[in-house]
């Protein structure tokens, strides 16, 4: 990822390593929050990368293969 010159980088500061976990843990539950509330809008903007599916393609595997 390139940064604009002006953008400081987000490792020129230090955390304890305590605040650090408190800090990712925050993040992780705000992702997983907003993940929950907007899953929907999620799976239907990545559902539109998958192309159509093509009626004339043979399944060869319709059942999971065995364990």
């Amino acid at each position: 990822m390139c940064l604009p010159v002006d953008y400081p980088e987000l490792t020129d500061y230090a955390v304890s390593d305590e605040a650090a976990a408190y800090i990712a843990d925050a993040l992780m539950e705000l992702a997983l929050k907003f993940e929950v509330t907007h899953y929907s809008q999620i799976r239907r903007h990545l559902d539109s990368f998958q192309p159509d599916s093509d009626d004339r393609q043979l399944d060869l595997f319709k059942s999971p293969p065995p364990f």
